[in-house]
């Protein structure tokens, strides 16, 4: 019976993911923003009610740990897993302003959270973050530029694309609860450790939806939706998920993300940064680096070395990047900002 609900759970992410992007191509022609905009604004915010949900739960249950782990993971996990998945299958290129601006937010958040790990999250926290994201996604959407989409006579109204997009986000989320819980209970019936478990079904588990919106768009060649509900998924995370758990009471950054787990999320970030400013794409080289540095946690090896590694390979080929590109020295320079803040940070907690 646990093979089947598998089978279905898989069933209801893939369906889930291509009504989702039926309903966003739709939809973004209808009111003239991009696929991008639609993926961090509408469809991150519904992939990420499974990590709001929990995470209200955990604070209420004194269980504050488990919230912030969620988030980290899910962030972590749709960085190197959804974002490698999907670029080793359709590299995502042509990459904007808009874009890069959305993953400077990513970087600025993850600084964000390094800087918590001195505070408490409260109120006046979940009051700032709730604010920013509400005006985030309200200057994402006027910004966002309509996508160069061909007219089709057959596209659905506002109404029903929208329902199309909600029915899209439940399925993504009912499967890949299904899929979880029949796969938990498949691998304690061949005696799988709990270990092995807990890193692979658990720790990715929440984002699934991120990874078959991820696989699906980049089958159709809609990768700017892939990118954008990858990077609006991170935002709403950190802004949304641990802002409104906030308004539920205090709660710490556990001494475990705050040696390691915030610094290997950041220096991804800015990995990707990277990627973007100097080739102007996020290809399969990435996507290679992605696998790797799953396996590396499947390997149970030490973070902070992946972290040095990573920011360091940015911080070299930015430098070769300024020598390649005299002429734009100072906007190198200025984008090397990131790839700096990691290593002077992991440096201070080493």
């Amino acid at each position: 019976m646990d093979i089947l609900f598998s089978i279905i759970g898989l069933g209801l992410l893939v369906l889930g993911a291509e009504i989702i992007i039926r309903g966003s191509v739709s939809f973004g022609r209808k009111i003239n923003i991009s696929l991008f905009a639609i993926g961090v604004v509408i469809v991150a915010g519904g992939t990420s009610l499974p990590e709001l949900a929990s995470s209200i739960n955990a604070v209420l249950n004194d269980f504050s740990d488990l919230a912030l782990g969620a988030v980290v993971g899910s962030n972590i996990a749709n960085l190197i897993l959804v974002m490698a998945t999907t670029t080793l299958i359709f590299p995502i290129v042509n990459i904007n302003k808009n874009q890069i601006n959305q993953a400077w937010i990513n970087i600025i958040l993850g600084i964000v959270l390094i800087i918590m790990t001195f505070f408490y999250f409260n109120f006046i926290f979940g009051l700032v973050a709730t604010t920013s994201l509400i005006y985030l996604m309200y200057v994402q959407i006027k910004k966002g530029e309509i996508d160069n989409l061909e007219i089709d006579k057959n596209d659905y109204s506002i109404t029903i694309s929208l329902i199309l997009i909600i029915i899209g986000i439940a399925c993504l989320v009912f499967g890949a609860d299904l899929l979880v819980d029949s796969a938990i209970n498949i691998a304690r019936t061949y005696n799988v450790p709990a270990s092995v478990i807990g890193l692979s079904l658990v720790a990715f588990g929440t984002s699934l939806p991120e990874l078959a919106v991820g696989i699906v768009s980049a089958f159709r060649k809609k990768i700017d939706f892939a990118l954008g509900n990858i990077l609006g998924s991170n935002i709403y995370n950190v802004l949304g998920v641990l802002g409104i758990s906030s308004f539920f009471g205090n709660f710490k950054v556990p001494a475990v993300l705050a040696n390691q787990d915030l610094y290997f999320m950041l220096s991804i970030t800015a990995l990707i940064l990277m990627f973007m400013i100097f080739v102007k794409k996020i290809g399969r080289i990435y996507g290679i680096i992605g696998l790797a540095a799953i396996l590396s946690i499947f390997e149970g090896n030490n973070w902070i070395y992946y972290i040095w590694l990573l920011a360091s390979v940015s911080v070299i080929y930015s430098i070769f990047s300024v020598i390649r590109n005299y002429e734009l020295f100072s906007s190198y320079i200025i984008s090397l900002a990131p790839s700096v803040i990691v290593l002077f940070l992991s440096l201070i907690h080493i």
